[in-house]
């Protein structure tokens, strides 16, 4: 029972947070969420102050850009309501929408042309790798809210099924980001405080922790220990580079900017590190892919998709490897499954003899 002192805010907005302690444990969000939604105020908050995008990691293509501070108004606005709105359990579930829409925007149109035309340069797979993190951080929280809602939406995006694929999202983002650490190693260095000695191997330590993240995340190898060291080393990374860039110089807008773009991948990190904390069972992010790709073979009772018979070998190993985590991870996907999903069952074909 809330205390007296609560009294006059009843009902009212402590009591809408989904944090706390009078929040149920169903309803209150995770520290993940929390360090998430505020790296997105941080950035709406920003935006609004300056009147621009995000520096280099929202560069907008279009040079002369129309109306350019309308539209950065806009995205700080989206930025701003969504991280306040995952705060809150009555707007949680729109907000969670809205943000991922615009963090595929983001990551489509503002990072994705630059791997097609210059696929060479590692920066650019770095800056998508970045937002990847991000989208794959909000995807999750999409993915447990609109289980949550019931409401229809894709079976790919929602429930356990799209907590799987964002976790993949996660794993093929890792080594575009590891990888920068050695191709631009003595500039990655550069970041590394002066109080450290050998600057140039905390730039490789990092870029094959990276590394080592994604391989055991894929392969199952204590996943949720490497989902979690990979989120502690980008949340280091962050509070000793962009952090203390910002006490050093607390006007400079780079710094400002940096932390709380550093701040949310880190934040995306710890979403897929406590969403493989939630699914003990879970061994790699190979059940949520397998469940998804074994649905090329699964169609209607009456039509469905064949893949080729080297797809099916490669789905066959992959059923092999992960087949200790079957049953904890279906009893994951049941609480994840929306109502609706439930009334729609698929029935697989078997394979084509010829």
């Amino acid at each position: 029972m809330p205390s007296r002192a609560r009294a006059g805010f009843t009902p009212g907005f402590l009591d809408r947070l989904s944090v706390g302690f009078d929040a149920s444990p169903a309803a209150r969000i995770s520290f993940a969420r929390v360090l998430f939604a505020a790296s997105m105020f941080g950035l709406g908050v920003l935006g609004l102050i300056y009147g621009d995008f995000a520096l280099t990691w929202q560069r907008i293509p279009i040079e002369h850009l129309p109306e350019r501070v309308y539209f950065a108004y806009a995205s700080a606005a989206i930025e701003l309501l969504a991280g306040l709105g995952l705060l809150l359990r009555s707007s949680a579930m729109i907000a969670s929408r809205v943000l991922l829409i615009f963090l595929l925007l983001w990551l489509l149109l503002l990072r994705l042309p630059a791997v097609v035309l210059v696929p060479w340069i590692e920066g650019t797979w770095l800056g998508f790798g970045e937002i990847a993190v991000i989208v794959a951080g909000g995807w999750i929280v999409f993915a447990e809210e609109s289980a949550r809602s019931g409401r229809g939406y894709p079976a790919f995006a929602v429930g356990a099924d799209g907590v799987g694929w964002a976790r993949l999202l996660f794993i093929v983002s890792l080594p575009m980001i590891g990888l920068s650490h050695f191709i631009y190693a003595h500039e990655t260095a550069a970041f590394v405080p002066s109080w450290l000695p050998f600057p140039l191997g905390w730039a490789w330590l990092t870029g094959a922790g990276s590394f080592a993240a994604c391989v055991g995340l894929l392969f199952g190898v204590w996943p949720r220990l490497a989902a979690t060291l990979e989120a502690a080393m980008l949340s280091v990374i962050t509070l000793l580079v962009w952090g203390a860039g910002v006490v050093k110089a607390p006007q400079d807008r780079t710094q400002w900017t940096g932390l709380m773009i550093s701040a949310a991948i880190a934040s995306g990190a710890w979403l897929v590190a406590d969403s493989c904390r939630r699914s003990a069972g879970w061994r790699s992010a190979a059940c949520g892919l397998v469940r998804a790709v074994k649905r090329l073979r699964v169609g209607s009772r009456t039509d469905g998709i064949v893949v080729d018979a080297l797809s099916v070998q490669v789905i066959d190993a992959l059923l092999a490897h992960t087949s200790a985590c079957a049953h904890a991870d279906e009893v994951h996907a049941a609480a994840l499954t929306p109502p609706a999903a439930c009334e729609k069952r698929i029935a697989f074909h078997p394979r084509p003899t010829s």
